[in-house]
């Protein structure tokens, strides 16, 4: 008996493009830290916070949670967001 064994992947469709970051993280920033409300999606930021944190000596990060997962980000948490945060990095936990 011959066994076979197939790779579920697809073939590459598109060349993959460089992600460039659009954040001047030069200077000082603020970045914001968006849990999505999953159990340990703010946990998960809180580490995130301590990876980046000795690279990014001059960041400073504020953390959001949606507190469920389930909504979309309320208008006051987007505009607290978008006026104070540089940039943002959502998780999703669970």
């Amino acid at each position: 008996m011959t066994v076979e064994y197939y790779d579920p992947r697809a073939e590459q469709m598109a060349a993959p493009q460089p992600y460039e970051l659009k954040a001047d993280l030069t200077g000082p920033v603020t970045l914001g830290l968006l849990a999505n409300g999953f159990p340990d999606s703010d946990t998960f930021l809180e580490k995130v916070e301590a990876a980046l944190a000795p690279k990014l000596p001059q960041a400073r990060f504020r953390h959001f949670n949606k507190g469920n997962a389930s909504i979309v980000v309320k208008d006051e948490m987007l505009s607290d967001i978008a006026s104070d945060c540089t940039a943002l990095i959502c998780a999703y936990g669970h």
